[in-house]
This record gives structure tokens, C-alpha cells and sequence, in this order.
């Protein structure tokens, strides 16, 4: 780990400061593993609202080093769900990239939806139905594999995740490192080489308008079942955003002036984190400006900002 005396050495290069992005918030910045710069509190663990996501899909992935499933092609309905006729084929695998059709007119796999009444039944899935343990207890096999240091606080009903900027950075480091931590395989690569990857076609169109039906009375992770943007075609999968082209933007990556096998996690309220495995980076940024969304679009503020790190 570099030390305080390494950090403001290399501080002291000229232009070294150019590279951090002004972000705002708290956040940090890993180069192979090793804290680059750090600012704001470190160790205050706040809600990381849909930056939660991805850590879901992390879990599922130990229940399949476990053998709890076979894999993320496992129907929902193997877990007991009630669900109407068209919904029946939904798998695990639609859950993770908004693809589910739950409470909406189209049937898994049709359209896509950001849907936070598919990812309420994600989450209860996950907890309640397939692991059967207290979301601390599945928890636990993250934060202990990867030495978490604050670990995650959970919302009681809806299961919001909580955690510190230095815990989401080792996060987003097992994923750089495709289920590696410091030298051991942690869980198997190939999960990561699959599903680390844009889930969705680029010509699935976004669902029709029309009122969510939550015919199993879940409730919501926070939004609705259709909300917060029709992005996603594309460049969405594993609960990840990737660095493709969509369906709205067919001629522009999604951040532009950043490497292609970049990716990232995006939650309401500016918490974000960016990874670039070519680069051996990741930087988190909580509670930040990352700006409005806009893929494809050069002066996006999050496009700037990873422009910045590059430098």
C-alpha cells in the first residue's frame, strides 16, 4: 500500500495533480491496488443507492461457487415465485440487466426497463429465497474474502446497502481483477469474463408506457419500474454500465475519451465508481458531481472527469 510519504512525492511531480478528477464528495483512486489520493471521509459508510447493484450480482456469484444455482441462467420461478404466464421464463440473468419484464407489459428478454420492482424481487430472491440468511450473513463472504474494513449496513425492508468509499473501492478492485484478491482466485473468472460485459443488445427497444403492475406486491427498491433513464441497450449488464454504443447513442461510446473495457457503477446522489482494467484503475466517488447522464455525449461531466484520471 503506498504510504503518506510516497503519496505526496508523487504529489510533487509537476502535472501529477492534473489527474485527479474534481469530483467532489469523498472518494478515492487505486493504480494496481494502491491508493493513489483519497479525499473526504474514508470510513463513513452511507447508502450507495443503485451502486448496490453490481455488489447483488457479486453475491449471486459466490452462491454459484457454493452450488446453490448452476448459474445466472436459473429461472426465478425455481425459487418459489407465483409469477403470471408471461413472466415464467425470467432468469436470474434478466434481473441482472433490467431485462426482467416484471411489472411491465413485456415478457423477459423484450425490452428494457431500469426497474427497481425487478430489482426488489432481485434482492428478496437473493437473500430470502436463495441464500435463506440475513442479507449481514450472505454479506459476510464478501467483506471477509476481501478484508472490508467498515463492511455494509443494510435498510431494513427494501435492503439499501450502506458502505464506506474504501470498502466500494475493494469492490471495484475484485472486479478489475475479475474475482482475484491479492493473488488468490476468490471466485471464478470465467463468471467475470461473461458477465462483465454488456448484457442487452443494442436494438432492444425501451418497454411501452404504461403503469407498473406489481402482481406480487414487493414494493420498490426505490424508484419505479420504469425510470431514471432509457439508456441501457447496450451497454448495460451484470448490474455494470460498459463502454459501447446503444441503441440512443449507435455512433459514440458511452464515455468517449475512455478505453474501451472501461465500466462503471452509477447511483443516484453522485455514487459512482469507474473502473479501467487496460489502465489498472478505479476511482469512487461518493456523494459527487458526476453530472446528468449522458452516453455518447463528449462533454459529459463523468466523460470529463475520466479524461482527467487519464491524463
Amino acid at each position: 500500500m503506498m504510504t503518506r510519504r510516497d503519496l505526496l512525492a508523487l504529489l510533487a511531480i509537476p502535472g501529477a495533480q492534473a489527474a485527479i478528477p474534481q469530483t467532489g464528495g469523498r472518494g478515492c483512486i487505486l493504480k494496481n491496488g494502491q491508493l493513489l489520493h483519497a479525499w473526504g471521509d474514508q470510513t463513513e459508510r452511507r447508502d450507495v443507492l443503485s451502486s448496490a447493484k453490481p455488489v447483488m450480482t457479486t453475491l449471486l456469484f459466490f452462491a454459484i461457487q457454493e452450488k446453490k444455482i448452476a448459474g445466472l441462467d436459473a429461472r426465478v420461478t425455481e425459487f418459489g415465485w407465483d409469477l403470471m404466464p408471461k413472466d415464467r421464463t425470467m432468469t436470474l440473468a434478466h434481473l441482472t440487466s433490467m431485462t426482467s419484464g416484471y411489472a411491465r407489459p413485456e415478457a423477459p428478454g423484450e425490452a428494457w426497463a431500469y426497474n427497481d420492482f425487478a430489482i426488489q424481487l432481485y434482492q428478496q430472491t437473493l437473500f430470502d429465497r436463495l441464500f435463506r440468511q440475513s442479507p449481514e450473513a450472505v454479506a459476510a463472504r464478501l467483506e471477509n474474502a476481501l478484508g472490508m474494513e467498515d463492511g455494509i449496513a443494510f435498510r431494513p425492508g427494501n435492503r439499501r446497502m450502506s458502505v464506506s468509499v474504501r470498502d466500494f473501492a475493494r469492490i471495484a478492485e475484485f472486479w478489475r481483477n475479475r474475482g482475484k484478491w491479492r493473488g488468490r482466485q476468490i471466485l471464478p473468472g470465467s463468471l467475470f469474463q461473461r458477465y462483465c460485459r454488456p448484457q442487452t443488445r443494442r436494438d432492444l427497444p425501451q418497454t411501452r408506457k404504461a403503469q407498473s403492475n406489481d402482481y406480487l406486491k414487493l414494493g420498490s427498491y426505490g424508484g419505479g419500474s420504469d425510470h431514471f433513464t432509457e439508456y441501457g441497450a447496450g451497454i448495460y449488464g451484470g448490474n455494470w454500465w460498459f463502454n459501447g454504443t446503444g441503441r440512443l447513442h449507435p455512433n459514440s461510446l458511452t464515455w468517449p475519451d475512455a478505453p474501451k473495457d472501461t465500466f462503471m457503477s452509477i447511483g443516484a446522489g453522485g455514487n459512482c465508481a469507474v473502473v479501467i482494467p487496460s489502465r489498472k484503475l478505479v476511482l469512487v466517488a461518493m456523494g459527487a458531481d458526476w453530472g446528468k447522464l449522458e452516453p455518447g455525449n463528449p462533454a459529459w461531466q463523468t466523460n470529463q472527469h475520466i479524461k482527467a484520471l487519464l491524463r
